[in-house]
């Protein structure tokens, strides 16, 4: 019967119980031959653990920073949207479409301390008929990272524009 080690075969003693034989030197039994072995992997999975735990950490990390970074993006090219919709009506202002875009922000649980919000024109009525109406919105990652400190994206700004035509009544 073949076995895992090489070297040792399997043959009977006199006794009849099957005992693991090295060149007919010494009689092993397998069980201790098993346990001699485990013996010597016992630091096995720490050292593994060691060598993988940095780079596996470092992956999640990274997909959790990113994963954040594109749910921000997402949130604040809606917020410039939103903005931009109120921003192309009769009367706006620039104080009103800033209020929309916080209020979206507010909304989608993201600061509107560190944000800024541009209009273009200033105000958003002075576009006249079709004139275009853009409103960006930009914020940077580490203020809205939900990791203590950005990995990857740390001195980046997320920043998004929308481009509406102006309704006006002719």
């Amino acid at each position: 019967m073949k076995t895992k080690f090489s070297c040792y075969r399997r043959q009977s003693s006199e006794s009849g119980a099957n005992d693991l034989t090295n060149s007919g030197k010494t009689n092993l039994p397998v069980e201790k031959v098993c346990r001699s072995c485990r013996r010597n992997r016992q630091g096995a999975a720490v050292v593994e653990f060691a060598i993988v735990a940095p780079v596996f950490f470092l992956l999640v990390f990274g997909m959790i920073e990113y994963g954040r970074m594109v749910m921000v993006q997402q949130v604040i090219t809606n917020a410039s949207r939103e903005g931009a919709r109120v921003g192309v009506l009769d009367g706006s202002t620039t104080s009103s479409v800033t209020t929309a875009v916080n209020n979206y922000l507010t909304a989608a649980k993201i600061s509107t301390t560190s944000s800024t919000t541009t209009v273009s024109p200033n105000p958003p009525s002075s576009a006249g008929y079709g004139g275009a109406v853009t409103v960006t919105v930009s914020i940077p990652f580490s203020a809205v990272s939900w990791l203590p400190s950005p990995l990857y994206l740390g001195g980046k700004t997320l920043s998004a524009t929308a481009t509406m035509r102006r309704e006006a009544v002719q």
